[in-house]
């Protein structure tokens, strides 16, 4: 609509709502005059008013409503991106846990091997060996599973809070828009007067 037309529709308003009341018989038994002039004055009023107020409000309500929608555009892609990457890191740190394991399999097959031979020549010796190596190889094991699940924790902690951003960003509700639109006006009002 342009604003002719929407300082011209409360003005028709009030033209046919006076009209209607005219004609109906404005004065009936007993009853006093409908200030008619007054009732035109104000609907004028009404008209001029919500003219200025969308002349004024137009254009600094829809750049904040472009800005806002726009934030909101890039705080989504801004999660989605941060998940990409956990899922990555996630899947890296699993693929390196069952690597581990095969290499600590692969490391007592060989202590094994070595063993064998040696428990010819050094029986008791290689023995002990053994058991040494085999100790610090479950403590190492341990300290890397150790590791990887806190690692794994931190990333659970980062996705959760990401998926919960998100679900806070989806759950403003057109209520909620609709107040933070009202208080906005409120406020513009406040800075015009």
């Amino acid at each position: 609509m342009t604003r002719r037309s929407l300082f011209l529709l409360p003005v028709l308003l009030a033209a046919t709502s006076v009209a209607a009341l005219a004609s109906s018989g404005g004065e009936a038994a007993g009853h006093t005059a409908i200030p008619w002039w007054e009732i035109f004055k104000q609907a004028v009023n009404v008209g001029i008013l919500v003219a200025v107020l969308v002349y004024f409000l137009k254009k600094p309500l829809s750049s904040y409503l472009k800005e806002r929608s726009e934030l909101l555009r890039k705080s989504i892609e801004d999660a989605a991106k941060a998940r990409a990457e956990a899922a990555e890191k996630l899947s890296a740190i699993q693929a390196r846990m069952a690597s581990l394991s095969g290499e600590i399999e692969e490391m007592n097959r060989r202590m094994e091997s070595e063993a064998g031979d040696e428990a010819k020549r050094l029986r008791e010796a290689a023995q002990a060996e053994i058991a040494r190596v085999r100790e610090q190889a479950r403590f190492a094991a341990d300290q890397e599973v150790k590791k990887a699940r806190e690692e794994l924790r931190r990333e659970a902690a980062d996705l959760s809070t990401a998926a919960a951003e998100e679900i806070v960003k989806r759950s403003v509700t057109p209520d909620d828009q609709e107040r933070i639109v009202r208080e906005n006006i409120d406020k513009i009002k406040e800075v015009l007067r």
